[in-house]
């Protein structure tokens, strides 16, 4: 898609700009092409040079130093702990500019529909994990920049997400207005969210799925890691095994989690027995899917994008499995389902 021609000139002259850096000076800026948005409001345009091509993103300008940019900030400090990322080429904050690599089209997501092993299927999860486990194994004493990382999962932070959910899939999306209920059920979410806040905690990604994972050259990048902070291991690990948009196989996913856990350190998750791990793990997933929900649902009344809405009944169905069978969530289910199932 080709960008209206105010972009087009406005991101010449960026990159005009660049090269009189001495950036990128000895190539040609022939082709400006948009690229479909993700949901966010950030926009982005992939450049083709008569070398090589580029994405530029367009963001809000920001009239901080580089240190505390949510974005250029938080990348920084991954490259240089290993992590991979999309480079930086060059950014002029003011104008909310950023060049980067060019990270290709191909998402995890879309890398996964060539799978047809179940054995395929684990060897590229078990490599994503393997970096997560860098990631999580991060220490707390690496963080020298301190405009990093200065937000964390706690009690709050968990509720709020939960009654956004309520908010936009029960009220707006199936028009229960039913407040007793929502009462009801935010008593019942309670005890999860304070053993989930009650853990040892690490950097997380924060949004770690398969759209925000690119393959380029057989190696996996993270990109959407702006919102990064600190969280338990199983925020992540849940985010990717429980991933809204695809369903990894059952045995993988159950092989992936011993792997995760036999690979952290004790000393950095906290748990005792892999039985805890497996009971937090549960309670971030209930938690974590249900946000989703309410993620897609906020996308379709606010944007009018109704992409994500495919997605809601896989992710209730998901929910309803962990509850199954556990008699901590047997009243949570009960309460939340027969309304759901009603509408």
């Amino acid at each position: 898609m080709k960008p209206e021609q105010a972009e087009r000139f406005f991101i010449e002259e960026l990159f005009n700009k660049t090269q009189d850096k001495d950036i990128l000076k000895n190539e040609k800026l022939e082709e400006i092409d948009k690229l479909t948005g993700d949901a966010s409001t950030r926009r982005y345009y992939r450049i083709f040079t008569d070398k090589k091509s580029y994405v530029v993103c367009l963001d809000n300008p920001f009239e901080g130093e580089m240190e505390k940019h949510p974005f250029l900030s938080v990348q920084q400090f991954l490259g240089t702990n290993k992590v991979r990322v999309p480079a930086i080429l060059d950014h002029n904050l003011s104008r909310g500019y950023s060049l980067q690599e060019d990270l290709g089209n191909v998402t995890l997501l879309t890398h996964l529909s060539d799978m047809t092993s179940t054995e395929k299927e684990y060897t590229v999860y078990k490599t994503i994990v393997d970096q997560l486990l860098e990631l999580h194994r991060i220490p707390a004493g690496a963080v020298k920049n301190p405009n990093l990382f200065q937000l964390k999962f706690d009690y709050q932070k968990y509720m709020d997400e939960t009654r956004f959910t309520f908010k936009y899939f029960l009220n707006f999306f199936n028009k229960i207005e039913d407040e007793n209920l929502i009462q009801d059920l935010e008593k019942l979410f309670d005890p999860i969210m304070k053993r989930l806040a009650d853990q040892k905690m690490v950097i997380t990604h924060r949004d770690f799925h398969s759209r925000n994972i690119m393959v380029k050259d057989n190696n996996y990048i993270f990109i959407d890691f702006q919102d990064a902070r600190w969280g338990i291991p199983q925020y992540d690990l849940v985010s990717l095994l429980e991933d809204c948009y695809y369903d990894l196989k059952q045995s993988n996913r159950e092989s992936l989690k011993r792997y995760y856990y036999d690979n952290l350190d004790p000393a950095i998750h906290g748990q005792k027995t892999y039985e805890q791990f497996l009971e937090l793990y549960d309670d971030m997933t209930i938690q974590r899917v249900f946000k989703a929900v309410g993620s897609f649902c906020y996308i379709y009344n606010w944007r009018k994008d109704d992409r994500y809405l495919k997605y809601i009944g896989f992710a209730m169905e998901k929910i309803r499995r962990v509850m199954m069978d556990n008699p901590r969530y047997a009243d949570l289910k009960q309460k939340l389902y027969q309304h759901y199932y009603a509408n």
